[in-house]
Protein backbone atom coordinates (compact mmCIF):
# COMPACT_ATOMS: atom_id res chain seq x y z
CA UNK A 1 0.00 0.00 0.00
CA UNK A 2 1.25 3.26 -0.77
CA UNK A 3 1.15 5.54 2.78
CA UNK A 4 1.49 9.08 3.97
CA UNK A 5 2.82 9.58 7.62
CA UNK A 6 2.23 12.94 8.96
CA UNK A 7 4.17 13.86 12.59
CA UNK A 8 4.26 17.26 13.47
CA UNK A 9 7.09 17.06 16.33
CA UNK A 10 9.33 14.39 17.29
CA UNK A 11 9.14 10.56 15.63
CA UNK A 12 8.50 8.34 18.03
CA UNK A 13 5.65 10.02 20.16
CA UNK A 14 5.21 10.32 23.85
CA UNK A 15 6.73 6.68 24.26
CA UNK A 16 10.14 7.36 23.06
CA UNK A 17 10.64 10.73 23.66
CA UNK A 18 8.89 11.95 26.99
CA UNK A 19 7.49 8.53 28.58
CA UNK A 20 8.74 5.08 28.25
CA UNK A 21 12.04 5.03 27.34
CA UNK A 22 13.56 8.65 28.97
CA UNK A 23 11.92 7.93 32.38
CA UNK A 24 13.19 3.92 32.37
CA UNK A 25 16.72 5.84 31.71
CA UNK A 26 16.03 8.26 34.51
CA UNK A 27 14.63 5.54 37.09
CA UNK A 28 17.77 3.52 36.20
CA UNK A 29 20.13 5.89 36.94
CA UNK A 30 18.22 6.84 40.56
CA UNK A 31 18.82 3.06 40.98
CA UNK A 32 22.20 3.33 40.59
CA UNK A 33 22.78 5.95 43.40
CA UNK A 34 20.47 4.50 45.60
CA UNK A 35 22.32 1.00 45.47
CA UNK A 36 25.46 2.65 45.86
CA UNK A 37 24.59 4.75 48.72
CA UNK A 38 23.61 0.92 50.07
CA UNK A 39 26.53 -0.13 49.66
CA UNK A 40 27.80 -1.59 53.24
CA UNK A 41 24.73 -3.45 53.43
CA UNK A 42 26.35 -5.68 50.78
CA UNK A 43 29.88 -5.00 52.11
CA UNK A 44 30.55 -3.06 49.31
CA UNK A 45 32.59 0.36 51.05
CA UNK A 46 32.32 3.36 48.59
CA UNK A 47 34.21 5.86 50.23
CA UNK A 48 32.23 9.66 50.49
CA UNK A 49 29.05 11.25 49.83
CA UNK A 50 27.08 9.56 46.63
CA UNK A 51 26.29 12.59 44.46
CA UNK A 52 24.56 12.75 41.05
CA UNK A 53 25.62 14.79 38.46
CA UNK A 54 22.31 15.65 36.64
CA UNK A 55 23.62 16.86 33.60
CA UNK A 56 25.26 13.80 32.59
CA UNK A 57 22.08 11.74 33.98
CA UNK A 58 20.24 13.99 31.10
CA UNK A 59 23.26 13.33 28.25
CA UNK A 60 22.53 9.56 29.22
CA UNK A 61 18.35 9.57 28.77
CA UNK A 62 19.29 11.81 25.83
CA UNK A 63 21.62 9.46 23.95
CA UNK A 64 19.68 6.71 24.37
CA UNK A 65 16.40 8.68 23.18
CA UNK A 66 18.27 10.38 20.19
CA UNK A 67 19.32 6.80 19.03
CA UNK A 68 15.96 5.16 18.94
CA UNK A 69 13.83 8.07 17.23
CA UNK A 70 16.62 8.60 14.45
CA UNK A 71 15.95 4.69 14.25
CA UNK A 72 12.45 5.48 13.70
CA UNK A 73 12.65 8.25 11.23
CA UNK A 74 14.65 6.65 8.95
CA UNK A 75 13.05 3.74 9.01
CA UNK A 76 10.09 5.49 7.56
CA UNK A 77 11.70 8.02 5.52
CA UNK A 78 13.32 5.34 3.79
CA UNK A 79 11.34 3.21 2.89
CA UNK A 80 9.77 3.47 -0.79
CA UNK A 81 6.11 2.93 0.29
CA UNK A 82 6.31 6.06 2.98
CA UNK A 83 6.09 9.51 2.69
CA UNK A 84 6.37 11.61 5.54
CA UNK A 85 4.35 14.96 5.58
CA UNK A 86 5.69 17.54 8.33
CA UNK A 87 3.41 19.25 10.17
CA UNK A 88 0.09 19.34 11.98
CA UNK A 89 -2.84 17.34 9.88
CA UNK A 90 -6.43 18.65 9.74
CA UNK A 91 -9.31 16.62 8.30
CA UNK A 92 -10.84 19.04 5.63
CA UNK A 93 -13.51 16.41 5.10
CA UNK A 94 -14.07 12.23 6.20
CA UNK A 95 -11.41 11.11 3.17
CA UNK A 96 -9.34 14.73 2.92
CA UNK A 97 -6.60 15.88 4.75
CA UNK A 98 -4.65 19.11 4.86
CA UNK A 99 -0.95 19.64 5.99
CA UNK A 100 0.31 23.21 5.42
CA UNK A 101 -0.63 23.77 1.71
CA UNK A 102 -0.73 19.88 0.79
CA UNK A 103 -4.29 18.46 0.70
CA UNK A 104 -4.09 14.67 0.79
CA UNK A 105 -7.19 11.64 0.50
CA UNK A 106 -7.28 8.33 1.30
CA UNK A 107 -9.82 5.61 1.28
CA UNK A 108 -8.10 4.19 5.63
CA UNK A 109 -7.05 6.89 7.64
CA UNK A 110 -5.54 6.16 10.80
CA UNK A 111 -5.71 8.43 14.17
CA UNK A 112 -2.98 8.36 16.51
CA UNK A 113 -2.56 11.43 17.77
CA UNK A 114 -1.73 10.43 21.29
CA UNK A 115 -2.20 12.81 24.84
CA UNK A 116 -0.59 15.46 26.82
CA UNK A 117 -0.55 17.03 30.21
CA UNK A 118 -3.85 18.23 31.96
CA UNK A 119 -2.82 21.51 33.48
CA UNK A 120 -5.77 21.58 36.18
CA UNK A 121 -7.95 24.94 36.57
CA UNK A 122 -6.48 25.17 40.41
CA UNK A 123 -6.17 28.50 41.90
CA UNK A 124 -2.77 30.34 41.29
CA UNK A 125 -1.82 27.94 38.65
CA UNK A 126 -1.12 31.24 35.81
CA UNK A 127 0.91 32.95 38.66
CA UNK A 128 3.71 30.07 38.61
CA UNK A 129 6.44 28.27 36.71
CA UNK A 130 5.43 24.44 37.08
CA UNK A 131 6.29 21.43 35.58
CA UNK A 132 5.20 18.65 33.65
CA UNK A 133 5.90 14.94 32.62
CA UNK A 134 7.62 16.71 29.08
CA UNK A 135 9.00 19.55 30.19
CA UNK A 136 11.00 17.24 33.31
CA UNK A 137 13.01 15.88 30.36
CA UNK A 138 14.91 19.57 30.05
CA UNK A 139 15.83 19.26 33.23
CA UNK A 140 19.41 18.67 33.88
CA UNK A 141 19.97 20.47 37.59
CA UNK A 142 18.60 19.28 40.67
CA UNK A 143 15.85 20.58 42.50
CA UNK A 144 16.23 21.94 46.18
CA UNK A 145 12.39 21.05 46.65
CA UNK A 146 10.45 19.46 44.54
CA UNK A 147 6.51 19.29 45.12
CA UNK A 148 4.32 16.75 42.62
CA UNK A 149 0.56 17.23 42.67
CA UNK A 150 -0.52 14.19 41.80
CA UNK A 151 0.13 10.82 43.57
CA UNK A 152 -0.36 8.35 40.76
CA UNK A 153 1.54 6.66 38.59
CA UNK A 154 3.47 9.47 36.54
CA UNK A 155 3.52 11.28 40.52
CA UNK A 156 5.03 8.48 42.22
CA UNK A 157 8.17 7.60 39.63
CA UNK A 158 9.39 10.96 39.25
CA UNK A 159 8.87 11.46 42.85
CA UNK A 160 11.56 8.21 44.21
CA UNK A 161 13.41 9.18 40.97
CA UNK A 162 14.07 12.95 42.57
CA UNK A 163 14.27 12.03 45.84
CA UNK A 164 17.08 9.56 45.50
CA UNK A 165 18.89 11.68 42.88
CA UNK A 166 19.16 14.10 46.38
CA UNK A 167 15.76 16.29 45.73
CA UNK A 168 13.41 16.86 48.91
CA UNK A 169 10.54 15.56 47.48
CA UNK A 170 6.65 16.26 48.56
CA UNK A 171 3.73 14.54 46.64
CA UNK A 172 0.30 16.17 46.92
CA UNK A 173 -2.48 14.23 46.59
CA UNK A 174 -6.34 14.89 46.68
CA UNK A 175 -7.77 11.42 46.97
CA UNK A 176 -7.68 9.83 50.67
CA UNK A 177 -4.90 7.07 49.29
CA UNK A 178 -1.81 7.01 46.62
CA UNK A 179 -3.03 5.13 42.96
CA UNK A 180 -6.42 5.27 44.22
CA UNK A 181 -7.41 2.45 41.22
CA UNK A 182 -5.49 -0.15 43.15
CA UNK A 183 -6.14 -1.84 45.82
CA UNK A 184 -5.88 -0.18 49.85
CA UNK A 185 -3.15 -3.06 50.32
CA UNK A 186 -1.28 -2.13 47.34
CA UNK A 187 -1.75 2.13 47.62
CA UNK A 188 -0.84 1.27 51.54
CA UNK A 189 2.47 -0.37 50.61
CA UNK A 190 3.49 2.18 47.72
CA UNK A 191 2.89 4.68 50.45
CA UNK A 192 5.34 2.86 52.94
CA UNK A 193 7.89 2.31 50.13
CA UNK A 194 7.91 6.07 49.42
CA UNK A 195 8.02 7.33 52.69
CA UNK A 196 10.81 4.98 53.32
CA UNK A 197 13.18 6.67 51.08
CA UNK A 198 12.04 9.93 52.82
CA UNK A 199 9.34 11.08 50.14
CA UNK A 200 6.92 13.21 51.88
CA UNK A 201 3.10 12.54 51.03
CA UNK A 202 0.31 14.73 51.81
CA UNK A 203 -3.12 13.13 51.33
CA UNK A 204 -6.58 14.71 51.23
CA UNK A 205 -5.10 17.90 49.93
CA UNK A 206 -8.76 19.39 49.11
CA UNK A 207 -7.24 22.89 48.80
CA UNK A 208 -4.90 22.97 46.30
CA UNK A 209 -3.78 26.16 45.09
CA UNK A 210 -0.59 28.35 44.30
CA UNK A 211 1.42 31.49 44.77
CA UNK A 212 4.72 32.85 44.88
CA UNK A 213 6.81 33.02 47.96
CA UNK A 214 10.09 34.69 46.83
CA UNK A 215 11.62 32.26 44.63
CA UNK A 216 10.16 29.63 45.83
CA UNK A 217 6.54 28.27 45.06
CA UNK A 218 3.90 27.76 47.84
CA UNK A 219 1.49 25.11 47.03
CA UNK A 220 -1.81 24.95 49.26
CA UNK A 221 -2.50 21.72 50.81
CA UNK A 222 -5.03 21.04 53.26
CA UNK A 223 -8.00 23.65 54.93
CA UNK A 224 -7.70 21.43 58.21
CA UNK A 225 -4.90 19.29 59.07
CA UNK A 226 -1.30 19.53 58.97
CA UNK A 227 0.74 22.63 57.65
CA UNK A 228 -1.54 24.42 55.22
CA UNK A 229 1.32 24.70 52.67
CA UNK A 230 4.13 22.92 51.42
CA UNK A 231 7.11 25.46 50.09
CA UNK A 232 8.96 24.12 47.62
CA UNK A 233 11.73 25.01 44.37
CA UNK A 234 9.76 23.85 41.84
CA UNK A 235 6.44 21.87 40.95
CA UNK A 236 5.57 19.00 38.71
CA UNK A 237 2.36 18.62 37.55
CA UNK A 238 0.83 14.81 37.69
CA UNK A 239 -2.85 14.54 37.69
CA UNK A 240 -3.92 13.17 34.78
CA UNK A 241 -3.91 13.14 30.46
CA UNK A 242 -5.79 14.39 27.64
CA UNK A 243 -6.20 13.02 24.19
CA UNK A 244 -4.20 15.64 21.16
CA UNK A 245 -8.32 15.76 19.17
CA UNK A 246 -9.07 18.96 19.93
CA UNK A 247 -7.22 21.06 16.53
CA UNK A 248 -8.08 18.23 13.74
CA UNK A 249 -10.98 18.93 12.32
CA UNK A 250 -12.81 15.90 13.65
CA UNK A 251 -15.74 18.16 14.09
CA UNK A 252 -15.68 19.26 10.52
CA UNK A 253 -15.20 15.61 9.42
CA UNK A 254 -17.86 14.28 11.67
CA UNK A 255 -15.42 12.13 13.52
CA UNK A 256 -17.23 11.51 16.86
CA UNK A 257 -16.18 11.74 20.31
CA UNK A 258 -17.29 12.21 23.82
CA UNK A 259 -17.27 14.88 26.27
CA UNK A 260 -13.75 14.20 26.95
CA UNK A 261 -12.53 14.29 23.75
CA UNK A 262 -11.70 10.76 23.15
CA UNK A 263 -13.08 9.52 19.59
CA UNK A 264 -15.52 6.98 19.86
CA UNK A 265 -14.18 3.57 18.50
CA UNK A 266 -15.90 0.25 18.63
CA UNK A 267 -14.47 -3.33 19.37
CA UNK A 268 -12.17 -3.23 16.38
CA UNK A 269 -11.41 0.56 16.81
CA UNK A 270 -13.38 1.59 13.93
CA UNK A 271 -14.72 5.39 14.26
CA UNK A 272 -18.46 6.33 13.30
CA UNK A 273 -17.18 7.01 9.70
CA UNK A 274 -16.50 3.86 7.53
CA UNK A 275 -12.65 4.29 6.68
CA UNK A 276 -11.53 6.45 9.88
CA UNK A 277 -9.53 4.20 12.60
CA UNK A 278 -8.28 5.71 16.24
CA UNK A 279 -5.56 4.19 17.82
CA UNK A 280 -3.62 4.89 20.94
CA UNK A 281 -4.43 6.90 24.06
CA UNK A 282 -6.45 9.19 21.54
CA UNK A 283 -9.40 6.43 21.89
CA UNK A 284 -9.62 5.82 25.50
CA UNK A 285 -9.45 2.38 25.41
CA UNK A 286 -5.91 2.45 27.17
CA UNK A 287 -3.39 4.95 27.46
CA UNK A 288 0.13 3.02 27.31
CA UNK A 289 2.34 2.15 25.13
CA UNK A 290 1.20 -2.00 24.65
CA UNK A 291 -2.40 -0.92 24.38
CA UNK A 292 -1.54 0.92 21.42
CA UNK A 293 0.54 -1.55 20.17
CA UNK A 294 -1.84 -4.23 20.59
CA UNK A 295 -4.47 -1.82 19.02
CA UNK A 296 -2.29 -1.98 15.73
CA UNK A 297 -2.26 -5.25 16.18
CA UNK A 298 -5.63 -5.38 16.27
CA UNK A 299 -6.62 -3.22 13.17
CA UNK A 300 -4.16 -4.59 10.83
CA UNK A 301 -5.43 -8.31 11.97
CA UNK A 302 -9.41 -7.38 10.84
CA UNK A 303 -7.90 -5.37 7.95
CA UNK A 304 -4.92 -7.32 6.32
CA UNK A 305 -5.19 -11.10 7.73
CA UNK A 306 -9.39 -11.48 7.69
CA UNK A 307 -8.84 -12.10 11.84
CA UNK A 308 -11.69 -10.64 13.77
CA UNK A 309 -9.39 -9.50 17.08
CA UNK A 310 -11.20 -7.30 19.09
CA UNK A 311 -10.58 -4.98 22.15
CA UNK A 312 -12.48 -6.26 24.59
CA UNK A 313 -10.43 -9.75 24.56
CA UNK A 314 -7.45 -7.68 26.03
CA UNK A 315 -6.89 -8.40 29.50
CA UNK A 316 -6.18 -5.18 31.60
CA UNK A 317 -2.17 -5.07 32.68
CA UNK A 318 0.63 -2.67 33.59
CA UNK A 319 3.29 -1.60 35.50
CA UNK A 320 4.03 1.31 38.07
CA UNK A 321 8.14 1.38 38.03
CA UNK A 322 9.19 2.66 40.99
CA UNK A 323 11.17 0.34 42.66
CA UNK A 324 9.73 -2.24 43.68
CA UNK A 325 7.93 -2.03 40.91
CA UNK A 326 4.33 -2.97 41.05
CA UNK A 327 2.67 -5.47 37.75
CA UNK A 328 -0.48 -5.70 37.75
CA UNK A 329 -2.92 -7.78 35.54
CA UNK A 330 -6.85 -8.61 35.65
CA UNK A 331 -9.12 -7.39 38.17
CA UNK A 332 -8.82 -5.68 41.28
CA UNK A 333 -10.30 -6.92 44.39
CA UNK A 334 -12.82 -4.97 44.17
CA UNK A 335 -13.76 -5.59 40.52
CA UNK A 336 -13.71 -9.31 41.35
CA UNK A 337 -16.00 -8.96 44.01
CA UNK A 338 -18.46 -6.81 41.87
CA UNK A 339 -18.57 -9.58 39.48
CA UNK A 340 -20.87 -11.93 41.37
CA UNK A 341 -18.08 -14.49 41.73
CA UNK A 342 -16.73 -16.32 44.71
CA UNK A 343 -13.00 -15.16 45.09
CA UNK A 344 -10.74 -17.27 46.22
CA UNK A 345 -6.95 -14.78 47.06
CA UNK A 346 -3.14 -15.71 48.00
CA UNK A 347 -0.69 -13.31 49.36
CA UNK A 348 2.68 -13.86 50.02
CA UNK A 349 4.82 -10.94 51.54
CA UNK A 350 8.16 -10.81 49.64
CA UNK A 351 10.06 -11.03 52.97
CA UNK A 352 9.07 -14.72 52.51
CA UNK A 353 10.71 -14.36 48.71
CA UNK A 354 13.98 -16.00 48.90
CA UNK A 355 14.92 -13.90 45.63
CA UNK A 356 13.94 -10.92 47.53
CA UNK A 357 15.49 -11.69 50.41
CA UNK A 358 18.99 -12.98 48.71
CA UNK A 359 18.88 -9.41 46.80
CA UNK A 360 18.21 -7.41 49.96
CA UNK A 361 15.28 -6.03 47.99
CA UNK A 362 12.24 -7.67 50.70
CA UNK A 363 9.52 -4.67 49.96
CA UNK A 364 5.91 -5.37 48.67
CA UNK A 365 4.59 -8.50 48.26
CA UNK A 366 2.10 -10.70 45.68
CA UNK A 367 -1.52 -11.34 45.69
CA UNK A 368 -3.36 -13.61 42.98
CA UNK A 369 -7.12 -14.10 43.02
CA UNK A 370 -8.97 -16.42 41.67
CA UNK A 371 -12.47 -17.68 40.85
CA UNK A 372 -13.30 -20.31 43.15
CA UNK A 373 -16.45 -22.01 40.98
CA UNK A 374 -14.33 -21.99 37.45
CA UNK A 375 -10.45 -22.16 39.41
CA UNK A 376 -9.96 -19.02 36.22
CA UNK A 377 -7.26 -16.99 37.27
CA UNK A 378 -9.19 -13.33 38.00
CA UNK A 379 -6.31 -10.77 39.02
CA UNK A 380 -2.98 -10.54 40.28
CA UNK A 381 -0.54 -7.66 41.80
CA UNK A 382 3.07 -8.29 42.00
CA UNK A 383 4.56 -5.83 44.01
CA UNK A 384 8.21 -6.37 44.50
CA UNK A 385 11.78 -6.93 43.12
CA UNK A 386 10.98 -8.30 39.32
CA UNK A 387 7.31 -7.63 39.93
CA UNK A 388 6.58 -6.01 36.24
CA UNK A 389 8.24 -9.64 35.00
CA UNK A 390 6.53 -12.56 37.14
CA UNK A 391 3.67 -10.75 36.80
CA UNK A 392 3.46 -12.38 33.34
CA UNK A 393 3.63 -16.01 34.80
CA UNK A 394 0.14 -15.07 35.80
CA UNK A 395 -0.90 -13.29 32.38
CA UNK A 396 -0.36 -16.05 30.20
CA UNK A 397 -1.84 -18.04 31.58
CA UNK A 398 -4.57 -15.45 32.24
CA UNK A 399 -4.95 -15.77 28.47
CA UNK A 400 -4.66 -19.18 27.00
CA UNK A 401 -8.36 -19.24 29.71
CA UNK A 402 -6.30 -22.15 31.60
CA UNK A 403 -7.15 -22.70 35.68
CA UNK A 404 -4.77 -21.53 37.76
CA UNK A 405 -4.04 -25.79 38.71
CA UNK A 406 -1.49 -25.27 35.33
CA UNK A 407 0.58 -22.96 37.22
CA UNK A 408 0.57 -24.79 40.56
CA UNK A 409 1.98 -28.01 38.64
CA UNK A 410 4.83 -26.24 36.68
CA UNK A 411 8.24 -26.42 37.50
CA UNK A 412 9.74 -22.96 38.21
CA UNK A 413 13.72 -22.20 38.02
CA UNK A 414 14.88 -21.53 41.70
CA UNK A 415 15.85 -18.66 42.78
CA UNK A 416 13.71 -16.64 41.25
CA UNK A 417 10.51 -14.71 42.04
CA UNK A 418 8.10 -16.37 39.94
CA UNK A 419 8.61 -19.72 41.71
CA UNK A 420 6.81 -18.41 44.70
CA UNK A 421 3.72 -18.29 42.71
CA UNK A 422 2.59 -21.79 42.81
CA UNK A 423 3.05 -21.58 46.41
CA UNK A 424 0.85 -19.09 46.84
CA UNK A 425 -2.09 -20.35 44.41
CA UNK A 426 -1.65 -23.71 47.04
CA UNK A 427 -2.41 -21.18 49.39
CA UNK A 428 -5.94 -19.77 48.49
CA UNK A 429 -8.36 -18.55 50.91
CA UNK A 430 -11.72 -16.86 50.25
CA UNK A 431 -11.82 -13.26 49.89
CA UNK A 432 -12.86 -11.16 52.78
CA UNK A 433 -15.45 -9.06 51.15
CA UNK A 434 -15.11 -6.19 53.73
CA UNK A 435 -11.86 -5.73 53.17
CA UNK A 436 -12.13 -5.14 49.71
CA UNK A 437 -15.52 -2.95 49.86
CA UNK A 438 -12.72 -0.77 52.12
CA UNK A 439 -10.64 -0.15 49.24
Amino acid sequence: MKVAFIERDKFGGTCVNTGCTPTKAMVASAYAAHLARRGGEYGVDIAGDILVDMEKVKARKDAIVAKSARGLESWLRENSKITVYAGHARFESPSEICVGSDRLTAPKIFINVGGRAIVPDMPGIDQISYLNNSSMMNVDFLPRHLVIVGGSYIGLEFGQMFRRFGSEVTIVEMAPRLIKREDADVSEAVKQIMENEGVHVRLNAKCIAFRKEGNDIATGVDCENGSPEEIGSHVLLAVGRRPNTDDLGLDEAGVAMDEHGYIIVDDQLRTNLPGIWALGDCNGRGAFTHTSYNDYEIVAANLLDNDPRRVSDRIATYGLFIDPPLGRAGMTEAEALSSGRQVLVGIRPMARVSRAIEKGETQGFMKIMVDAGTKEILGAAVLGTGGDEAVHCVLDVMYAKKPYTVIQRAVHIHPTVAELIPTILGELKPLDPTTAKAA
